[in-house]
């Protein structure tokens, strides 16, 4: 029999209520997702431009695009990875990919619509380094836009780099506090020591 996470008295307590992360001080409710800044490519500075620079400049960091030396261009998406024993939770890295000019521009031109999801997808390669995996810049992946103005997701090929089988089969809670230790989000701190019942 599949274990099911509603039985579980960490994930009862990170959903039952706000709480404050021990490590950063941020105030969350329930899961929450990690995301890269930049492209890992992207040596300029962190400051960020507005998405609409992108058509007038051959080297920008924006809020949704990049754009480096006028020949690369990058998209910010979502890996969104299933929790194992949950039938709807995942567990998202907001990561950047690579398009191809053609279809950058595509995607540029239709950003302000909100329906995008019948484009694509597209061929990419994910552009960021994850901790806790080996390396996974360059993944090769297919990047799948969607409606409302939602990020792209990011699906990758189905080899057996350890993210592409998570992505394919699912992460366990554990792996997941794990993940969010690595990022400097140690929660098990949360998880384990606090002794307040989801009912109190």
């Amino acid at each position: 029999m599949s274990f099911q996470l509603d039985r579980d008295p960490r994930w009862l307590r990170l959903h039952d209520r706000q709480w404050i992360c021990p490590c950063c001080g941020s105030k969350h409710a329930g899961l929450f997702d990690l995301a890269c800044d930049k492209p890992d490519f992207w040596q300029g500075t962190d400051e960020r431009s507005p998405n609409s620079k992108v058509r007038t400049s051959n080297n920008v960091l924006a809020e949704d695009f990049c754009v480096l030396d006028g020949q690369h261009f990058f998209v910010r998406c979502v890996l969104q990875l299933p929790i194992v024993g949950s039938s709807d939770a995942h567990f998202g890295f907001g990561v950047w990919a690579t398009l191809s000019r053609k279809n950058f521009d595509l995607y540029l031109d239709t950003f302000d619509l909100g329906s995008q999801g019948h484009l694509g997808p597209w061929f990419g390669r994910l552009s960021n380094r994850l901790e806790g995996y080996p390396d996974t810049l360059n993944l090769k992946c297919q990047v799948r836009p969607q409606d409302g103005r939602q990020r792209p997701y990011v699906e990758l090929e189905p080899t057996d780099h350890p993210l592409a089988m998570e992505q394919r089969s699912g992460i366990t809670f554990d792996r997941l506090l794990d993940i969010y230790a690595l990022y400097d989000h140690d929660l098990g701190v949360l998880c384990l020591n606090e002794h307040r019942s989801p009912s109190s």
